[in-house]
């Protein structure tokens, strides 16, 4: 069993080889599933037989090939999947959750948090906007208006030349999906990239990327449980963008305090504190 203690951060040594190499390996993609739903309502089972994690990770596999080797987990695993080694050898974690954020472990939490500090990217997906891990990363309550009545989404895309946006249609049109509207309770975003309108009029910003630390942190609302949006190819496509777009190029490692002498640019010495013990 892994310590849930915080070690320091870095990838394997294989995976730091192929990022100094002119052929990068595969994108190490997980996907996070919470895997309720489909067990207890025999509706979300019918739309999605394997778990929403599964369709989730087939589009990303379809859309990028041998560029992604894609693996799933779900909250029931032990420490959800989440674990020390599993972590250290993902570059992009893809996170759906809705009815159970508040079974999610703390200590998993903050060993997630501190690796999208360190370089590994994330995707937020739909309800996820209520996670512990993205309201962790954000300092906000993430909240925002609802409705599930079988609305027309409409995604427009607003950032043409952003790559999370390539091969996407503009708009995306979804039939049938759980209305999301403002006002959206996180930080402005360092991009936006689309924004959605619904049949009873509202807006809300669909499509937003943040910078944490090293880490790059993709949101993206449309996809629900009820509905089958995780089958359609648009939203399936801006979701492999994502993956590719939030991959870190260099070596993981954490943001550290460091303590340089005057002259010396090159050589930090570590800090604890203000007050030596």
């Amino acid at each position: 069993m892994p310590s849930n203690s915080s070690p320091p951060l870095h990838p394997t040594r294989e995976r730091e080889k192929a990022l100094m190499s002119n052929s990068p390996s595969p994108i190490r993609v997980l996907v996070w599933g919470e895997n309720r739903h489909e067990k207890i309502e025999p509706h979300v089972a019918e739309i999605y037989p394997d778990g929403m994690h599964t369709t989730i990770a087939a589009g990303i596999s379809e859309n990028l090939g041998d560029r992604a080797k894609v693996s799933t987990t779900t909250l029931d695993e032990p420490e959800h999947g989440l674990t020390e080694e599993v972590l250290a050898d993902t570059d992009v974690l893809v996170w759906w959750g809705h009815a159970a954020h508040g079974e999610v472990a703390d200590e998993v939490v903050d060993r997630v948090h501190q690796h999208v500090l360190s370089g590994m990217g994330l995707i937020v997906l739909h309800s996820a906007h209520w996670s512990k891990i993205f309201g962790k990363l954000m300092g906000t309550t993430c909240t925002l208006r609802w409705r599930s009545e079988q609305d027309r989404e409409l995604v427009w895309t607003v950032d043409a030349t952003h790559p999370i946006t390539e091969g996407v249609p503009n708009p995306i049109i979804i039939d049938q999906q759980e209305m999301y509207g403002e006002t959206f309770d996180i930080p402005a975003p360092d991009e936006l990239i689309f924004i959605s309108s619904f049949s009873g009029g509202e807006v809300f910003r669909s499509g937003c990327t943040f910078r944490r630390g090293n880490g790059k942190i993709f949101f993206f609302s449309p996809g629900d449980q009820d509905y089958p949006v995780y089958h359609h190819k648009d939203v399936r496509r801006v979701i492999a963008n994502g993956v590719a777009w939030a991959v870190n190029d260099r070596p993981r490692r954490i943001p550290t305090l460091l303590r340089y002498d005057t002259n010396d640019f090159f050589n930090g010495h570590g800090y604890t504190g203000p007050i030596a013990d």
